[in-house]
């Protein structure tokens, strides 16, 4: 029966591994212990009190020496992706009705965004635009090929 009293394992026989439970280094407590320095390094300004962000040993900052933001930008500004005649009458060479769907269809705008048609090149076939916005020369050009542009 003594044999399986001192098999059972008591609260009181525990401990760590060997090397496992290591005291801590009490910094700042004298020379002969880590004292002096205590891990901060020798000498400089950050080693003797906090220096905020950004702060630069006097020296103009960058934040200073950059320059300031002018203006502002509109939130409700609508920016348009252009199309030039040109380019309608190479990738609709037969002319008739184009929307915006047919220019994302083709590459030549991408979606999400009004579509503005420029007066650059020649309208050689009549062309009936829809939801498209034009410039006056453009307009004027594809009204002379007897075309019309729709805005809806």
């Amino acid at each position: 029966m003594a044999n399986e009293e001192n098999s059972i394992l008591q609260m009181h026989d525990l401990h760590p591994a060997p090397g496992a439970k290591k005291d801590r280094i009490r910094v700042g407590r004298g020379e002969g212990s880590k004292g002096k320095t205590s891990g901060r390094g020798d000498k400089g300004t950050k080693k003797r009190y906090q220096v905020r962000m950004g702060f630069e040993g006097g020296q103009l900052p960058l934040y200073m020496r950059l320059p300031k933001l002018r203006g502002f930008k509109s939130p409700f500004k609508k920016e348009f992706q252009v199309v030039n005649i040109a380019t309608l009458a190479e990738l609709f060479p037969k002319g008739g009705e184009v929307s915006v769907e047919d220019l994302i269809a083709k590459g030549a705008v991408r979606s999400g965004y009004p579509v503005k048609v420029l007066g650059d090149g020649e309208a050689t076939t009549a062309f009936t635009l829809k939801g498209v916005k034009a410039s006056a020369s453009a307009k004027a050009k594809i009204e002379a090929a007897g075309g019309s542009i729709s805005e809806d």
